[in-house]
């Protein structure tokens, strides 16, 4: 079911009819108090509007333009279009080109979305910290539910430095002790690699200590959802005994499972199921006139066809395709090209249109035509996060979003998680059996059928392993292949690359491989030790202190 306070309340606060907290170009700049009084600003009413401030930006849109493509919640630029996984698309690598430098690794810190998802995620921190000194403020607020806000607040607060630190390394770190203009003038190596990481696992950690197990408005964090966001951060710093307590404690709770068929987790009337975490929460037709609080960040995705505009981005690569194909006893090929009477993981036909498929629900075969450039993109488009377009919850007017929830952490997710910890620490078979659930669940979801039809559209074929595993590097390749099939498309799979240090291994190697029928991409190079992270913005760093300030290797 569909939030209706949490959003709507986000909506308020969008319009700027509520606290006039605005966004700026630069988080160095004050919170404006707008039309509410300072002395009325620790009422409860308002502190509550300040909280759901903070959660309104969690979908990368903070100004009026309707420019958060450049900083999307879903990070298809940032976690796709940057990996093997998808090309950029739309009309040619001159449109929206910084992302077309991106793709390629010609990346430099003035490009425009390296700026504006620094922006937004500051925003984001901004936000939360405000709110934050206002609860702690306050003397009127009911104390059981002060420390459920407070809760929520730190769990926001450590998502946006998660992302911060994931894709800019080097961050500063501000909390709510910050008052004057000069507190945000904080230098990005202030603070130790593994300080900054201690900053956001204690956010986490307090978030944990202070949710409740349930909350009666959805879109807001619970205690286990905190407890997962501790197994991630532990995951990106390889502290692989303490992901896998924090994972088991999760899957323990009981409060999460994967939902029966795969395509039905990416309903946008199920996105907020028992397999969802923690979401980024979407609306549209919410009263808000350009449907702001939709999934604004993607609405450059649309496919094209008959029922969808055909901006065209975030494509499919043929790489990715390849990796869906299966051998006669359902598991996976290494090193296929997918051709006609392969058998392949049903999972492909639920994330990317294919000429010759039946297209979600709709009445109609997706067509080559559909994709915009198909000389320079090829024929293939997105398909797991698009909303039918006879789906009321699919805007049929500009922007062209839909409502469908932007997943932070899945349940899918934590349980490969486990697996990779399971590999690293010696446990095989505990990893085999961990897979072995989220790859069962794939191979008994139903699978796409010919139009009218109960006839399958392709050849699927998907097993789970039977045979032991009892070699690490063999074990470690499974599971890394499993994440790339269940969450093709959700905008992970470059920060995997990077976290498990094959970036630049896999990277140059599926330029050299892909540029022979891509040669939009024929000039990509990953260098190692630069790439695996964005470089810090121009912006940011001329308007501080050069000694405070150090922008990220090679760049």
């Amino acid at each position: 079911m569909k939030n209706t306070y949490l959003k709507k309340s986000m909506q308020v606060l969008l319009m700027g009819t509520a606290l006039g907290i605005a966004s700026c170009e630069s988080y160095l700049e004050e919170v404006p108090y707008g039309e509410v009084a300072p002395s009325e600003m620790t009422k409860t009413e308002n502190i509550e509007r300040a909280i759901i401030a903070s959660y309104s930006i969690l979908n990368g849109q903070f100004d009026g333009a309707s420019s958060a493509f450049n900083s999307p919640a879903s990070n298809w630029s940032f976690g796709d279009v940057m990996s093997d996984d998808a090309y950029k698309g739309g009309g040619g690598t001159g449109d929206q080109a910084q992302l077309h430098q991106m793709e390629i690794f010609n990346t430099n810190a003035t490009i425009t979305d390296v700026t504006r998802k620094w922006l937004a995620l500051y925003e984001g921190v901004k936000r939360t910290n405000y709110a934050l000194s206002l609860l702690l403020e306050s003397e009127e607020f009911d104390p059981v539910l002060k420390a459920s806000r407070e809760g929520e607040l730190r769990f926001l607060r450590g998502h946006f430095y998660f992302e911060l630190k994931k894709i800019y390394y080097n961050v500063p770190f501000i909390d709510e002790t910050a008052t004057a203009v000069e507190d945000y003038y904080v230098g990005n190596v202030a603070l130790s690699d593994e300080e900054l990481w201690a900053k956001i696992e204690a956010d986490f950690n307090a978030a944990y200590d202070l949710l409740p197990a349930d909350q009666s408005e959805v879109g807001r964090p619970v205690k286990m959802a905190a407890k997962a966001y501790l197994a991630k951060t532990h995951m990106y710093q390889h502290n692989y005994q303490e992901a896998l307590t924090a994972a088991n404690e999760v899957i323990n709770s009981g409060k999460f499972a994967l939902l029966q068929n795969f395509n039905e987790v990416f309903l946008p009337e199920n996105d907020n199921s028992e397999e969802i975490i923690f979401a980024v929460q979407h609306t549209i037709n919410d009263g808000e006139p350009s449907n702001y609080n939709g999934n604004i960040g993607d609405r450059l995705t649309a496919p094209g066809g008959p029922y969808y505009s055909q901006y065209g981005f975030h494509r499919p690569s043929q790489n990715l395709i390849n990796s869906f194909v299966t051998n006669s006893s359902g598991l996976p090929v290494s090193g296929d090209v997918l051709s006609d009477g392969d058998f392949i993981d049903p999972r492909l036909d639920h994330t990317i249109g294919r000429p010759g498929i039946p297209y979600l629900d709709l009445p109609v075969l997706y067509e080559a035509n559909w994709a915009r450039d198909q000389a320079t993109y090829g024929p293939n488009g997105p398909k797991k996060r698009i909303v039918s377009a006879l789906s009321d919850l699919q805007g049929k007017a500009w922007p062209y979003v839909s409502a469908l929830n932007y997943y932070i952490i899945r349940y899918a997710d934590l349980l490969l998680w486990k697996a990779e910890a399971q590999v690293e620490l010696g446990d095989l078979e505990g990893a085999r059996a961990t897979v072995n659930l989220v790859r069962g669940r794939a191979a008994q979801s139903k699978v796409v059928t010919m139009l009218e039809s109960d006839t399958p559209a392709d050849q699927y074929k998907l097993a789970t392993y039977e045979q032991t595993w009892s070699d690490q590097d063999e074990a470690r390749m499974l599971v890394r292949l499993e994440r790339r099939l269940e969450l093709a498309m959700e905008g992970h799979r470059f920060f995997d690359l990077v976290r498990w240090g094959v970036a630049a291994e896999t990277m140059n190697s599926y330029f050299e491989e892909e540029k022979q029928i891509r040669s939009h991409l024929v000039n990509g190079k990953f260098v190692e030790g630069k790439h695996e992270y964005f470089p810090i913005p121009q912006t940011y760093l001329d308007s501080m202190d050069p000694e405070l300030v150090e922008q990220n290797p090679n760049y």
